[in-house]
């Protein structure tokens, strides 16, 4: 009988041991696992700040001349701008992190500022395929458009937020290729068919979209913190109508889920068209030089360099006008303002005779 309880005794303590050991494992387990989800969650935002770093500016006439130099062909009018408009989607689609406006999985799914920084880019890079196709590239609006350019300038309208069938990186990619094929017959004198315009009128026509894109902006941007504006949208034509009746005064707001979002849209565009701003200073600067008016665009540029300032607040403020807190909204706008009153002086500047 004694020999029968210490059995079951020893069996019962081989139990306990037993469901120690398996609580021990558990509870290691558990620690390893959410050791595991930490380490996890800490690289994909160390990644997603890496990511979230905008790009820096290059070089315009270094890029002209390395990428005629891969074409194995001569920096011609023209070069520098098909160039520049090249290397900046190439930055879309090769930065770290690559194109995040479709991304599906993190830490690009969750990141909202730099694709806002990619959709701004995005609207110059369409805006100035846009004007190459219609205005840059030919001598009068009766004469033939560039095949490649015909075919580029849709592909940069595709969906921006396309992940597959086709993807976006695929259709800008395919718009690389035709700048790339106009770029090389443009500096081919055996196939005259490809020109670059380098007047006056034609800078003229692609400033006005700039002019209204930076307005657009600046308006955005102004809204941060609401105001109350009143109806000038007919204003200066006793004739002029609209299709339906608006209020004589209205408020208007940016929401405070789309502060950040206009802010970096802003910051892409500025970047851009920077790039673009100097390479036009290098490809229209006899049309320049004889306006006297490479100064002004100079100082387009450095109103707008003012826009890529590092961001040294963690988090997007928006105070009020006079209040004790930041509003980077504003200090933005106040850039985009200035550039944009230069833009208009240089645009008058370029019509006079």
């Amino acid at each position: 009988m004694d020999e029968d309880q210490g059995i079951a005794q020893d069996a019962s303590a081989g139990t306990d041991r037993a469901r120690e050991m398996t609580r021990r494992g558990g509870g290691f387990m558990s620690i390893a696992v959410g050791s595991a989800v930490a380490l996890l969650l800490a690289g994909l935002s160390a990644l997603g700040i890496y990511w979230s770093r905008d790009p820096e500016p290059f070089d315009v006439r270094a890029n002209a001349a390395s990428f005629a130099a891969a074409q194995e062909r001569p920096v011609v009018t023209g070069t520098t701008m098909t160039a520049t408009l090249i290397k900046v989607t190439e930055t879309l689609l090769e930065k770290p992190g690559g194109y995040l406006s479709n991304d599906i999985a993190p830490p690009g799914v969750f990141l909202d500022n730099m694709p806002a920084w990619e959709f701004g880019v995005l609207v110059q890079v369409r805006d100035l395929s846009k004007a190459m196709r219609e205005t840059l590239s030919r001598s009068q609006s009766q004469s033939r458009e560039d095949p490649d350019l015909a075919l580029a300038e849709p592909q940069f309208n595709y969906d921006n937020s396309s992940w597959i069938l086709p993807s976006s990186e695929d259709e800008y990619e395919t718009g690389i290729r035709k700048l790339r094929g106009y770029a090389r017959r443009l500096a081919d004198p055996e196939k005259p068919d490809a020109q670059f315009y380098a007047r006056a009128d034609n800078l003229r026509y692609w400033l006005g979209t700039v002019d209204s894109r930076l307005g657009s902006l600046s308006q955005r941007l102004s809204a941060s913190v609401g105001r109350s504006r009143l109806n000038t949208d007919l204003a200066g034509d006793s004739a002029a109508q609209q299709s339906t009746p608006s209020p004589a005064e209205m408020d208007v707001k940016t929401p405070w889920t789309q502060i950040d979002d206009v802010f970096y849209e802003a910051r892409g565009s500025s970047w851009a068209i920077i790039q673009f701003l100097k390479a036009a200073e290098v490809d229209f600067a006899d049309v320049l030089a004889k306006k006297n008016a490479t100064v002004s665009l100079r100082q387009i540029i450095r109103e707008l360099e003012g826009t890529q300032d590092p961001m040294w607040s963690p988090v997007l403020l928006n105070g009020s006008g006079f209040g004790p807190l930041a509003n980077h909204s504003l200090v933005m706008a106040s850039y985009i303002s200035r550039a944009n009153a230069a833009l208009i002086d240089l645009r008058a500047l370029l019509a006079q005779g």
